[in-house]
């Protein structure tokens, strides 16, 4: 979601249960949940990767809604976040909002049924919107990429879309407070390479308290900063791993 585009929070009618319902499954799949769980944790990831690290844990809530707002360094991002913070650690899955390219096809198919909504960017729906704050009532685990695209260069100053900022003062305002947390996501390289390490690091929970444009402007540059903050963090990770056992 863009901050040109984006409707403000304060015009948007009241929510109503099941909004999103005829456009976006509102529940993961049974049998293919765990099936792509066994699948991308247990053989994708430990196939590609001879190193993931993961700190921060300790951040992730127990329970209640919660917003993910990682860094985004490749498609591996939406294995590993799974990995991080997905049901067998919070007893949650990680609900991913994917642009509308994302769900078409076969690939759409499948997202559809892990639990993924699309959103269009460029001009983000009520519908959309609605579901995201049905998800975040229910006590689910969203996640959200504010940077909106991969940015393959190393840590540095981040250019975020508000939209995470106003989705998480839409839900305050229908009274479901949401902790944002930043995550720094780290690769050895920056197209990760068989054999190489990963690193996820995720930071302390943060809360939007001002309404308005201007407080979703505030939020959206302290996120900014946090996030970077975390992927360096992550990016360190990765040296020391790579200087315990050298190539």
């Amino acid at each position: 979601m863009t901050a040109e585009t984006a409707e403000p929070t304060d015009r948007l009618p009241a929510l109503q249960a099941g909004d999103g319902d005829r456009l976006v499954n509102t529940h993961v799949s049974p049998w293919l949940g765990p099936l792509a769980m066994v699948t991308t944790q247990d053989l994708a990831l430990p196939l590609w990767f001879r190193e993931i690290q993961v700190e921060g844990r300790g951040c992730l809530p127990p329970a209640g809604p919660v917003l993910l707002a990682p860094t985004h360094k490749a498609r591996w991002d939406a294995l590993l976040l799974p990995h991080a913070a997905g049901r067998r650690v919070t007893g949650r899955d990680c609900r991913f909002m994917v642009t509308l390219d994302e769900m078409r096809g076969l690939q759409g198919w499948l997202l559809r049924r892990l639990g993924c909504f699309a959103v269009n960017q460029a001009r983000p729906t009520l519908a959309s919107l609605r579901h995201a704050v049905d998800l975040l009532a229910r006590g689910e685990q969203l996640v959200v990429f504010p940077e909106g695209r991969i940015r393959r260069e190393g840590p540095g100053a981040l250019r975020l879309h508000q939209g995470l900022a106003r989705l998480a003062a839409l839900a305050a305002s229908r009274g479901v407070a949401v902790p944002v947390l930043p995550v720094g996501i780290a690769y050895s390289h920056a197209l990760p390479r068989p054999c190489g390490r990963a690193a996820v690091v995720i930071g302390e929970p943060m809360w939007i308290t001002t309404p308005g444009r201007d407080g979703a402007l505030a939020f959206t540059r302290e996120l900014a900063a946090a996030m970077a903050a975390q992927e360096t963090r992550a990016c360190a990770l990765i040296a020391a791993g790579a200087h315990r056992s050298p190539h």
